[in-house]
C-alpha cells in the first residue's frame, strides 16, 4: 500500500511514543508504574490504528 508523507509522520510519532512507554515499562518491571505504562502503550496502539485508518479513509493519496 502506498502512503503519503503525513501518514508516515503520524505513524512514526505514535511508534516513538509507544517505544518510550514500553521502555519505561521494562525499566520499572516490579513497580505499578510499569503496568500503567504497558496499559498506556496498548491503548496508544489502538489509537494509532484508529487514526491511521481514518487518515486512509480521508486522504486521496493514500486511498
Amino acid at each position: 500500500m502506498k502512503t503519503c508523507h503525513q501518514f508516515d509522520s503520524v505513524r512514526a510519532e505514535y511508534e516513538r511514543e509507544i517505544g518510550f512507554m514500553l521502555a519505561h515499562s521494562k525499566r520499572h518491571e516490579s513497580r505499578p508504574a510499569a503496568k500503567t505504562s504497558a496499559k498506556q502503550a496498548a491503548s496508544t496502539k489502538k489509537r494509532m490504528a484508529r487514526a491511521l485508518n481514518s487518515h486512509v479513509g480521508r486522504c486521496p493519496e493514500c486511498g
